[in-house]
Order: C-alpha cells, then structure tokens, then sequence
C-alpha cells in the first residue's frame, strides 16, 4: 500500500488512544504548562465532536508534582516519588476538568496497575469500566497508579513507562489507532538533537531491530520514556492490527492534521 494510501486510514478511525508526555504537559521548570493542556483538551473535544471516542492516556503526575510543590530536582527515592505522584495526580486532572468542561466535556479517571491488564478479572473490570465511559461520552485519562505501582510490591509489575501503557490500552480496548505526542516530530533516521541534517521518515511499514540502534537517548529528566520506548509501542499495536502515529505534542493542530491525513509525524500501518 502506498504511503498516502495508508494515512487515509487514520480517517476512518473511530477510536482513539492519544498518549501525551511530561514534556507536553509542563515547561522545563516543572509548572504545568496550561496553553498546551488547553490546546489538547480542545483538539481532543473536537476530535469527539466528529463522532470518534478517545482515549487520553496521560503522563505528567509526579512532573506536575514536582512543579506544584516547588521542587528543583526529580526525587531519587520510591517514596518521595510515590508522595509527589499523588499530589501532582490531583493537580493534573484538574486541570483536565476544566479544560475540557470549556468545551461541555468530561473526564474520568483510571489508575493502572499491570495486574489491570493481566489479570483476568481485573482486565474485565477495567474494560467495563472505560467502555461505559465511552458510551456516556466521556474522556477516559489513564495513567499508571505511580503511588502504588513499584516493582518492589508483590504484584504482576509496573508497565515501565505510558508508551507501553499506550500500547496495552490500544490493545485491551480494541482501538483503531494509538497516537503518541513527544516533543520531536516523528522518528528520524538519526538523532535531530545531535544532527541537524537528520530527516523525519513519514512512514513505516514494519518496525525492524534496526530502527532501535539510534532510538536509544532518554527524554527530558521529567519524564521517563525515549524515543526507544515509543518504537516498542510501536510495534506492539501494529501487530494487533492498529495503525499508529508518533508527532510533535507542541503543534496546537496536531491532532487535526493526522486526522486530515497530513503528512506530520512518523505514521505506523497495522499489520
């Protein structure tokens, strides 16, 4: 299939998972970043207005923390961070709250943890719980329940980061397409914050090994994930029959443009 062909199919896309990072949500200083909060909250109401259901799968809760409560530095230990996730959980979905109530929209929240996905009775649960959301027209925001989730509690284990967690709730919830916003445009075929003659590649048929060896740097010291990690998610949903697409968060129409079929960001076809 040709490469305008495959975009098309973003088109018809009726649910959607939208993945946004830290780096999205909060200025280098770790204060949430309000405007970019609202411009999604109101691509994403718009995106509803069109009849698609969307899935906000959010990162940002102990980045948020670490703004709110005037913290230099990213906390070292798994108790100052559990701590910081709680407070910056509240702050973010707030935010959520108002955003989208600007836009006569509302949004509940789930806290994950792996044995949400991998139990079998848990993952029913969870799965009834998001669909009735969706029925009622409501904006699901998932994150992992960072003041529970560690691997040192006697449970199935954290996801690692919310690009996996993406990718699992594309699966779980049988969307059509998974969306992950980071601060880059889309994959390159070399590093664009070391080589400025690097160029964005716009489509992928297959993810390959390959494609990991220059996608190993970590993302900003506020959040967790790299471009490695969104490969992977990458390549999770494709072999579920997703599509997927990874593009700049900081574009205020981003999510209007991929739904347009233009040609931003790295678009993945399903297989």
């Amino acid at each position: 299939m040709s490469n305008g062909g495959s975009r098309v199919a973003v088109n018809f896309a009726k649910r959607i998972v939208i993945k946004v990072g830290t780096s999205t949500l909060t200025y280098d200083n770790g204060k949430m970043n309000l405007g970019s909060i609202d411009k999604l909250c109101r691509s994403i109401s718009d995106l509803m207005n069109r009849g698609k259901e969307v899935l906000l799968v959010s990162s940002g809760a102990i980045g948020v923390g670490i703004g709110y409560l005037g913290l230099t530095k990213r906390p070292e230990s798994t108790r100052e961070k559990q701590a910081i996730a709680s407070v910056g959980q509240c702050e973010l979905m707030n935010a959520y709250t108002r955003s989208f109530a600007e836009y006569s929209y509302r949004c509940g929240q789930i806290l994950l943890t792996k044995d949400g996905i991998t139990d079998k009775l848990t993952r029913a649960n969870v799965t009834n719980t998001i669909e009735t959301l969706l029925e009622m027209g409501i904006i699901p925001v998932i994150n992992e329940n960072d003041s529970v989730s560690t691997t040192e509690i006697m449970h199935n284990g954290t996801f690692g980061d919310n690009d996996t967690l993406s990718a699992d709730v594309a699966c779980l919830t049988n969307s059509d397409l998974l969306i992950i916003l980071s601060d880059v445009d889309g994959l390159y075929d070399s590093n664009p914050k070391d080589n400025p003659d690097a160029v964005r590649i716009s489509y992928i048929e297959e993810v390959t090994e390959d494609m990991l060896d220059f996608t190993s740097g970590k993302g900003s010291w506020l959040g967790t994930g790299g471009m490695i990690t969104k490969i992977t998610a990458m390549d999770k949903v494709t072999k579920n029959g997703i599509n997927g697409v990874i593009a700049n968060g900081s574009d205020a129409q981003v999510l209007e443009k991929i739904l347009d079929q233009d040609d931003v960001g790295t678009f993945f076809a399903a297989r």
